[in-house]
């Protein structure tokens, strides 16, 4: 039995949340998609900041 552990990361310039669960879909990023493994070319789909300025989400 296998689970999935999903992170979130959240925009330090406007506060979007991606979750890796959900994926960016109108980004082109499918559900389940971890960080590590989006392109550097994506960016915030709120504010346009660059993947870069995201860090890991701590509840």
């Amino acid at each position: 039995m296998s689970t999935t552990e999903y992170e979130r990361w959240i925009c330090e310039s406007c506060g979007f949340i991606y979750e890796e669960s959900e994926g960016d879909p109108d980004g082109g990023i499918p559900a389940g998609t971890k960080f590590a493994d989006i392109p550097d070319s994506w960016f915030c789909p709120v504010c346009g900041a660059r993947k870069k300025d995201f860090v890991v989400y701590e509840d």
